[in-house]
């Protein structure tokens, strides 16, 4: 992994992390502004711009690309609830594809895949995952 790679992810941890920050502090503009640019800095710097421009691009992802970064534009221009409402669906309609792998890799994990084998969860993981990824614990 070169050094551009690890730059970027870590903006994006850091933008993640300023977004949950900006949530915590009751919808602090600044601090959500600041965790949406790093984040988006940083999807940048990991895969490449022309990948950013493609992935962002594709037909199947215009509609949530568009809502996140209107979002983004309404948390810019003062209204933080409401761009971040916008902004979540946009995630989950540009990112919904990566979160069976998210959840198959977090299965793996020591304390997370013993919670995330409890009944209830279990059930929403599997709905998740789908029944033919699903790993035995």
């Amino acid at each position: 992994m070169d050094d551009r790679k690890k730059i970027g992810i870590g903006l994006t941890s850091f933008g993640c992390g300023f977004t949950a920050l900006g949530v915590v502090f009751f919808f602090d503009r600044g601090l959500l502004a600041m965790g949406n640019l790093m984040f988006l800095s940083g999807v940048t710097l990991t895969i490449g711009p022309r990948q950013t421009v493609k992935f962002f691009g594709r037909p199947r992802n215009q509609r949530g690309a568009f809502c996140f970064l209107f979002g983004l534009a309404l948390v810019l221009y003062g209204w933080p609830f409401v761009g971040l409402c916008v902004e979540g669906y946009g995630f989950v309609a540009l990112f919904s594809a990566f979160f069976p792998t998210v959840l198959i890799f977090l299965k793996r994990v020591p304390v997370l895949g013993t919670f995330l084998s409890l009944p209830g969860v279990k059930h929403l993981t599997t709905t998740i995952i789908g029944k033919s990824q699903t790993l035995p614990v």
